[in-house]
């Protein structure tokens, strides 16, 4: 019986490896077969004059992968946008090794990828056309956020990876703030309070990164508690099962839902070339994690972005892959 386990599982990991690399032509033949499907999906209503539109990004990249297509058309409609990144992250160690060429990471080299990555998004939300003054770094520690929700909301945390247990960096909402669960739910708050959003746009708690499940929980209780939660819109970025297929740049093809959002109220956004093009240059502006993952980051500049307005499928219907 072990055997057979051990052989199923070999044989599931030589198909998945099968379709991530399969020749061109074979993923372009899937993605024009899911696009059907994603046609078929309700369209979602896009934001208007007068709206005010809140983005949660737990890292600077997620804003542009999840959002970057209606953060644009809301622009050229006469909406407000506003970002919030509830990290700068810091905690990249795989991306900042590329960068140093194999030497050796340390905390303060972490750091400063902090301080670039906040340069880049920067850079990302001026290409999408959002001014300066409607963004907001909270600063609080990259692949530390679940660790804030459920353990120190009220101690405070110390990154394995800067060393930090304070936000440190400059332009932060506020520098000097502990690395709490309760600090961060008081500057999310603030967020709210200053920017009034008639609809928020935050990561599905079905995402598989810790941090983006801590930020739509920090998040729903916020909005919860301001009677909001009818505002509320999900995406997702790591979707599970090498989503989406096929990677790399290809702006003519659909974004399918993703494998853990499966039974999710999916509705598409269809974006116009204006707002692909938009999208694809504010992925480019992230250029420290172009390196590393730009294959992956490039697969959602596509002919749609997806939302769902409930965070979890019907109980008991859909278990997450």
């Amino acid at each position: 019986m072990k055997r057979r386990l051990l052989a199923g599982l070999f044989l599931l990991a030589l198909v998945l490896a099968a379709v991530v690399n399969a020749p061109s032509w074979l993923q372009y033949a899937y993605a024009w077969w899911g696009r059907a499907h994603v046609e078929r999906l309700p369209q979602a209503a896009a934001p208007g004059s007068g709206e005010r539109v809140l983005v949660l990004a737990p890292h600077p990249d997620d804003e542009v992968l999840c959002c970057g297509g209606l953060i644009r058309q809301a622009l050229d409609a006469g909406a407000e946008v506003y970002v919030a990144w509830m990290t700068s992250g810091d905690g990249f160690e795989m991306d900042e090794l590329v960068l140093r060429r194999g030497r050796r990471v340390r905390p303060e080299d972490l750091r400063a990828l902090g301080e670039r990555r906040m340069r880049e998004a920067r850079a990302a939300a001026a290409e999408l056309g959002v001014p300066q003054a409607n963004l907001f770094f909270l600063g609080y520690p990259d692949r530390g956020l679940r660790p804030l929700f459920l353990e120190n909301f009220y101690v405070p945390y110390r990154s394995p990876f800067t060393h930090l247990e304070a936000v440190a960096y400059p332009g932060t909402l506020r520098r000097g703030a502990p690395y709490t669960g309760e600090a961060l739910e008081r500057d999310l708050t603030a967020v709210f309070a200053r920017v009034d959003p008639t609809r928020v746009y935050l990561p599905s708690p079905r995402d598989a990164h810790p941090d983006h499940q801590a930020t739509s929980y920090f998040a729903q209780r916020v909005a919860g508690r301001r009677g909001q939660v009818g505002r509320l819109r999900y995406w997702i970025v790591h979707g599970g099962l090498e989503w989406p297929l096929p990677k790399g740049y290809h702006p003519q093809l659909a974004l399918e839902p993703a494998p853990r959002g499966r039974g999710l109220d999916w509705r598409r956004l269809p974006l116009d070339a204006g707002a692909r093009n938009a999208k694809h240059a504010a992925v480019l502006a992230h250029k420290s994690q172009l390196d590393v993952l730009s294959r992956f980051m490039l697969a959602f500049v596509r002919t749609n972005e997806l939302f769902s307005s409930t965070p979890f499928p019907e109980p008991g219907r859909y278990p997450v892959p």
